[in-house]
């Protein structure tokens, strides 16, 4: 593919975060967004592994994925959006959304994944609150039901 896109200064410039980790899972790229929404700086980031923003309780997880991922060259998140928790670097949790792309070396093995993810948060508790109004919504409406069937019940035929 031919292009005069300066890949660099792309990568830099979007609003999501861009993150590539190596086949050992060591963060090879993080883009200014990745900073913005985990907290660190590019140079905490590079060389650390994966687990700097996955939450510790859904590492065992993760690794597995990864690596059936790594060494079959498949993944079902490459169109398919995936909503999971991430850290934050001062410990508060992230709702994060993302996709993947796989990177192949010249033996066509795959050499690294990227991830484009997007900060959820905010969009994530609206909806929790939202589906908490509406089931004291239909909590309220069912008891007002209730009470309508005790008022007809006693009321002579």
């Amino acid at each position: 593919m031919q292009s005069n896109v300066d890949f660099k200064q792309l990568v830099e410039a979007v609003g999501d975060a861009i993150v590539v980790s190596g086949a050992d899972g060591a963060i090879t790229l993080w883009n200014p967004a990745a900073e913005r929404m985990f907290g660190h700086s590019e140079s905490e980031a590079l060389g650390q592994s994966l687990d700097l923003i996955v939450p510790q309780r859904q590492q065992q997880r993760h690794w597995d994925g990864y690596h059936k991922t790594m060494a079959t060259g498949i993944t079902r998140y490459g169109s398919d959006v995936l909503r999971v928790p991430a850290v934050h670097k001062d410990g508060h949790m992230l709702s994060i959304a993302f996709t993947v792309a796989l990177l192949h070396s010249a033996d066509r093995k795959v050499s690294a994944i990227v991830a484009v993810i997007r900060d959820e948060s905010a969009r994530f508790t609206q909806e929790r609150e939202l589906k908490k109004r509406l089931t004291d919504l239909e909590s309220r409406v069912a008891g007002s039901a209730a009470l309508a069937e005790a008022d007809a019940a006693k009321r002579p035929a």
